[in-house]
């Protein structure tokens, strides 16, 4: 099997780079490898960059997983899912998204767990678009949704499953920055490297304080 998730250092600066070939759909190998690929760069580098392959950078579960009939299968890969979800939300080291294309559903959690997120100017779909696909979300899912996003887009990007152009992804809070698709892997470095600078403890530390909350409003609710 080719390699799901690349992974490189340079200048104290870890690059993941997702790519199953298709739509680097959250299944349960993907899973595994960018839980790997953030563990290592957590002991190897100094701040941390996903990117997604040309076009997509993830979009969302598998979904013959969550519609087939394994139901044992299907809680694995969700909790798996959330782990790894949780993980990034609380990466010790900044941690840059690159978002190459469509984020959907699971992907635009990713997206949601970034420390500064670029996206880059195309016609792509960013958004939670469970419930328009007959899936609800997940309380972890939107606790990040209600920290990350804008107040005023909440219900609409979560009950409505409203899914954005990156421009409008940009009003919304999914994203901080845009660029053209040529530059975005550079740009996205750069962020990195230059906030590879900040003290390591005490970003971890303030990561930890800050978002601390939102985990223990996800953990209060059972789904």
């Amino acid at each position: 099997m080719a390699e799901l998730v690349g992974y490189t250092v340079k200048e104290n600066v870890a690059c993941l780079h997702m790519d199953d070939g298709k739509a680097n759909a959250y299944g349960p190998s993907m899973i595994a490898a960018l839980s790997s690929a953030l563990d290592r760069a957590a002991s190897e580098a100094r701040a941390t960059v996903i990117e997604g392959r040309a076009g997509v950078l993830c979009a969302g579960f598998d979904l013959k997983i969550i519609r087939g009939d394994d139901a044992a299968a299907r809680d694995a890969m969700r909790q798996a899912g959330r782990e790894l979800l949780c993980k990034s939300y609380l990466h010790p080291h900044p941690l840059v998204l690159a978002c190459t294309g469509h984020a959907l559903a699971a992907g635009a959690l990713l997206l949601l767990t970034g420390d500064y997120r670029i996206g880059v100017h195309g016609e792509f779909k960013i958004g939670l678009n469970e419930t328009s696909i007959g899936l609800s979300l997940p309380a972890f899912g939107l606790e990040l949704a209600r920290d990350r996003l804008h107040p005023q887009f909440l219900s609409a990007a979560t009950v409505l499953g409203t899914v954005y152009t990156p421009e409008q992804a940009l009003a919304a809070g999914y994203l901080d920055h845009l660029v053209s698709v040529d530059v975005l892997t550079s740009t996205a470095f750069d962020r990195a490297r230059m906030l590879s600078a900040l003290d390591a403890d005490a970003v971890a530390a303030t990561k930890r304080r800050l978002r601390q909350a939102t985990m223990a409003r996800a953990e209060a609710v059972t789904d």
